[in-house]
């Protein structure tokens, strides 16, 4: 684990990433066991709950279930971000949310890291370090490519994450909306990714409905004038 700590050091990880935890997940991606020279790399598909057993199983960690979302939203956010790891590599439409959701590390990366103590580490690391924003330009391409386009008002289009419920959201939109709705706005639309994907900030407040940016939303919002209604269409589990 000290060994990966220092390895998230070399890579720029913020002081915040430079943990047990983080070191933890970095070797459960590399399939890393405590006795496994770092030669021995891999990048096996992983969800946060088998993880979290491989934290458990091999080096005698154990998170408490709802400390999920710490492992998510503390550490595999921010490899994320840094382009060490990639997102449903094996279905990149599948849904962030969903309970299949997968994480590999980045290929490149692994090559470096089975390097990892080796006498020319550095020159490995420096040559990794100076191609890395080109990767994070790449992977995000790809991310933005399997985006769902949604036109919410006239020259008015956003994107939503791919896959799920947003397939729906679209189809709502796009059909529901201009059949049952026609003429109607549409002042709100949520996200799996972002939560207030598109929100008419001024349209609530003409109609004086206060939103509680922390409370429970519905999919989609639309102000029906014609009949003066405010529909709220919302996705049921």
């Amino acid at each position: 684990m000290k060994e990966a700590i220092a390895v998230l050091a070399d890579l720029g990880l913020p002081a915040a990433q430079q943990n047990e935890r983080s070191a933890l997940t970095l070797l459960s991606l590399l399939d890393l066991k405590p006795d496994s020279p770092w030669s021995d790399s891999a990048n096996p598909f992983m969800g946060i709950t088998p993880m979290m057993v491989f934290f458990k199983i091999h080096y005698g960690k154990k998170y408490a279930p709802n400390s999920r979302e710490t492992v998510r939203r503390q550490t595999v956010h921010q490899f994320l971000q840094a382009g060490l790891i990639v997102i449903n590599p094996d279905l990149p439409s599948r849904p962030i949310n969903s309970g299949l959701t997968v994480y590999q590390i980045e290929s490149t990366l692994l090559e470096l890291l089975r390097g990892y103590g080796a006498p020319a580490w550095i020159n490995y690391l420096k040559t990794y370090l100076s191609s890395i924003e080109t990767l994070r330009v790449r992977y995000a391409m790809e991310r933005e490519m399997t985006r769902i386009p949604v036109t919410v008002a006239p020259g008015r289009t956003i994107s939503l994450s791919a896959g799920g419920q947003n397939v729906l959201i679209k189809k709502i939109i796009d059909d529901f909306c201009s059949r049952f709705t026609p003429g109607g706005v549409i002042l709100y639309v949520g996200d799996t990714d972002e939560k207030f994907a598109f929100y008419d900030e001024e349209a609530f407040r003409r109609i004086s409905l206060v939103v509680n940016l922390h409370g429970k939303m519905p999919d989609i919002v639309i102000e029906f004038t014609g009949k003066q209604w405010l529909v709220l269409v919302m996705h049921e589990n």
